[in-house]
C-alpha cells in the first residue's frame, strides 16, 4: 500500500512538471481521445523505438527491433498522461499531445518526442 502510494505520488508530481514543457500549440487529448488513438497501436519514434499498447492494456517498449522488451500495464488519465507501471516495479508517466498534425511525448523532464508512425500492434 505504502509503495503504490508513493508511486501514485511521484507519477503527479512528475506530471506536472511535464505540463510546464507544454507548447501553444499543442492540443491535449481526455482519456477516451487517448484510449481511442493508442489502444491496440504500435507509436514508433524517429530514434526507432516503439511502443506498442496492447488491446488488453499491456505494453511493451522496445529501443531496437532485436533489443530487449520493457512489459508492464498501461492506464490512460484524464489529462493526457499515459501511466506505465512496468513488471519490474518501476513506473512513469508521460504526456501524450498532439502538436498540429503530430503526435508527440512530453517525458516528465520536459523532452519531447514526436511519433514518426502509428500502426495496428499484431499479436
Amino acid at each position: 500500500m505504502r509503495l503504490s502510494l508513493t508511486l501514485t505520488f511521484l507519477a503527479l508530481a512528475s506530471v506536472a512538471n511535464a505540463t510546464e514543457s507544454l507548447r501553444s500549440t499543442d492540443t491535449e487529448l481526455d482519456q477516451m481521445g487517448l484510449t481511442e488513438l493508442l489502444s491496440g497501436q504500435v507509436i514508433e519514434f524517429f530514434d526507432g523505438s516503439k511502443s506498442t499498447y496492447r488491446q488488453d492494456g499491456r505494453y511493451e517498449y522496445t529501443y531496437t527491433d532485436d533489443g530487449p522488451i520493457w512489459a508492464g500495464a498501461y492506464r490512460m488519465e484524464a489529462d493526457s498522461t499515459v501511466c506505465v507501471d512496468f513488471d519490474n516495479g518501476s513506473a512513469r508517466c508521460d504526456l501524450i499531445v498532439k502538436d498540429g498534425t503530430r503526435l508527440v511525448l512530453i517525458t516528465t523532464d520536459g523532452l519531447r518526442f514526436p511519433v514518426r508512425n502509428i500502426t495496428v500492434a499484431t499479436d
